[in-house]
């Protein structure tokens, strides 16, 4: 796959989505936990947020990247060759089952790099990415009404599945939200 370049920012250098590489995980695992500690703050208990670790999940990502990610792509942002935001799809799992549906696992975009374009073009390229599949799914946080405005605009709606994710022993409610085939953003 080619990776797309994007117009640049005004002022700024263009924006490039490629493919992860292992050389890419301590980045992306401090956008994804510096994400989660910016995104999550007041919808998760803090004592959990506040335990997260870059190197942790660096460690952990590596391991799974050299895994391999039973059919998961990961993705990366780039600008001016520092790695602003990262995306992770794939196959869309219904508890252990795999269905013929994507889901978009994650989307994390450095916080300083916020209303850029950089979480747009990930989106766009991860549903490029996916245009063989009927529907794209994915799970966002029922409070985090930034996200959901995101996923709204780039047309995807809540189908009415909700489920708690457990965090540090409290449950966090999640929205599905689902995206069919030929459906463009607005």
């Amino acid at each position: 796959m080619s990776a797309p370049t994007r117009p640049p920012a005004p002022g700024g250098p263009s924006l490039r989505i490629r493919p992860m590489t292992l050389d890419d995980c301590d980045r992306v695992s401090e956008i994804r936990v510096r994400g989660w500690q910016y995104a999550y703050r007041g919808l998760m208990p803090q004592p959990f947020l506040d335990g997260l670790s870059v190197e942790r999940d660096a460690e952990r990502r590596r391991a799974r990247f050299r895994d391999g990610g039973d059919g998961v792509t990961e993705l990366v942002a780039e600008r001016g060759g520092t790695i602003v935001g990262w995306a992770a799809h794939g196959p869309y799992r219904d508890g252990e089952v795999r269905t013929g549906d994507a889901e978009l696992y994650a989307i994390y975009v450095d916080a300083a790099h916020l209303g850029t374009g950089s979480g747009r073009a990930l989106l766009a390229t991860a549903l490029e990415q996916c245009a063989g599949y009927p529907r794209v799914y994915l799970w966002v946080l029922k409070g985090n009404a930034r996200a959901r405005r995101f996923y709204e605009i780039a047309g995807f709606a809540a189908d009415g599945a909700e489920e708690p994710y457990e965090v540090g022993g409290v449950p966090v409610p999640e929205v599905r939200y689902v995206r069919e085939r030929g459906v463009t953003s607005a």
